[in-house]
């Protein structure tokens, strides 16, 4: 069955659709992603139009479709490491926490596919030890990538910022049909917690964390999300705790309690 093209009208409600479900602002001008992502549902419910899947969405007769169609629409790649000045700024801090017997928990709010969380577990265990006083939790409101966050197995190439010595500490080489491929170890995979979450809704209870990591994901909200999102973000993290977003992204107009320490890192007085 061919599949219909989306009309214009369609793409201004699933642009709709996505915000009222994850606070995510899709821009104008994605209707091939959209239409590329959901092609495969609407084959599989074999519906004629993208109205009529999103009617299928908005009936509820198919409860799990609504999580389906938002991990679709919100995947995104990353890699290992991305942004290095923050895991440098994360050993001094882990260091100086050792030093003074103090734990260290680490919040990654938006983990996607798990890269950054165990990024951030790799500078943990190697200064506190793997079983040391640190805890990293990684949380992502698409249930997909969480499932493969778990599984801890990724293409090789995602790992081509890696410092070399954590690869052969921390991750198995794929070898035969496993070939380009690589696993972290599962020592270190069970150090770190996933937990599906929309930060966009009131969170659970988390506890307060010492560091913050927010990075790539504000691009898709709108401002007034944006701020709603880091004020829910920061009631989480200790006085003196680290925020961090990414490069190119900026807290102004959205938060103005926060101490700028360098580009993209912020310490709560």
């Amino acid at each position: 069955m061919a599949v219909a093209m989306i009309t214009d009208r369609e793409f201004v409600q699933f642009q709709r659709f996505i915000y009222d479900a994850a606070g995510i602002t899709m821009a104008n001008g994605k209707q091939a992603l959209v239409s590329g992502r959901l092609a495969k549902r609407l084959a599989h419910y074999q519906l004629d139009s993208y109205g009529d899947y999103l009617k299928l969405l908005e009936s509820r007769a198919q409860p799990a479709e609504l999580q389906v169609a938002v991990d679709l629409l919100t995947t995104n790649e990353t890699y290992f490491f991305r942004e290095p000045k923050h895991f440098a700024l994360l050993r001094d801090l882990a260091l100086e926490a050792r030093d003074k017997n103090r734990a260290l928990r680490v919040w990654s709010a938006a983990s996607s596919s798990g890269e950054e969380p165990y990024s951030i577990a790799m500078v943990l265990a190697d200064v506190f030890g793997e079983d040391g006083g640190w805890e990293v939790l990684g949380t992502d409101i698409s249930t997909r990538v969480l499932q493969r966050a778990r599984s801890g197995h990724y293409p090789m190439e995602r790992a081509s910022q890696m410092p070399p010595a954590y690869l052969k500490r921390f991750c198995l080489k794929g070898q035969g049909s496993e070939a380009g491929t690589m696993l972290i170890d599962r020592s270190l995979r069970q150090r770190v917690q996933f937990q599906h979450l929309n930060l966009n809704a009131p969170l659970p209870k988390l506890g307060t964390f010492d560091v913050i990591f927010l990075r790539n994901v504000m691009i898709y909200f709108s401002l007034e999300t944006k701020r709603q999102v880091v004020a829910r973000l920061l009631a989480q993290l200790r006085p003196g705790g680290y925020f961090l977003i990414g490069h190119s992204e900026t807290l102004n107009d959205i938060n103005d309690t926060l101490i700028a320490v360098a580009p993209s890192i912020y310490r709560k007085p």
